[in-house]
């Protein structure tokens, strides 16, 4: 039996000005003091003689690639990306970057931020533009009405408020 698996869909190029600069510091954070933190020690590993049975180059080494897969990650990923730096003329209808409160069913308001799959974030309310509802929610206006297929059941959210600052 195969168990080959579709790639999952490409996700969208946006992202904002605030998510732009976290993956850059997060890029020179890993090159500059991760990397070259580990590197001396994996050196310092191998030096100890039968790397077969050395479970500090194992480790240090296993660190070395997970951080480098990291740094490729981030370096293609902010080549494609298109930083959404414009608040859009019609700040009537929710786009990319917009905030967003919406009231559930059951009266309770809820205040999203639409951002790039990079910088969600569900603590600070960061949802993916990717995301059933900001993908129901983009082009509407306040009042609109927006039904929302969820892992677990279909809602229905009502827009209250779109703010960009």
């Amino acid at each position: 039996m195969a168990r080959w698996k579709p790639p999952p869909p490409k996700s969208s190029p946006y992202i904002t000005p605030e998510g732009a600069a976290a993956l850059n510091v997060e890029l020179k954070d890993l090159w500059k003091l991760r990397r070259q933190e580990v590197v001396p020690a994996l050196t310092a590993a191998a030096a100890e003689g039968d790397r077969s049975e050395n479970a500090e180059y194992i480790y240090r080494k296993k660190q070395l690639g997970e951080i480098d897969r990291r740094v490729r990650y981030l370096s293609r990923r902010l080549d494609s990306v298109e930083v959404v730096d414009r608040i859009p003329a019609n700040q009537d209808k929710v786009f990319f970057g917009a905030w967003v409160t919406v009231r559930t069913e059951s009266d309770e308001t809820i205040e999203y931020r639409i951002v790039g799959a990079d910088e969600t974030d569900a603590p600070k309310g960061y949802i993916s533009v990717d995301s059933p509802l900001a993908r129901a929610l983009l082009g509407k206006s306040r009042g609109d009405e927006v039904e929302v297929e969820l892992p677990m059941s279909r809602e229905s959210f009502v827009l209250d408020r779109i703010r960009y600052s």
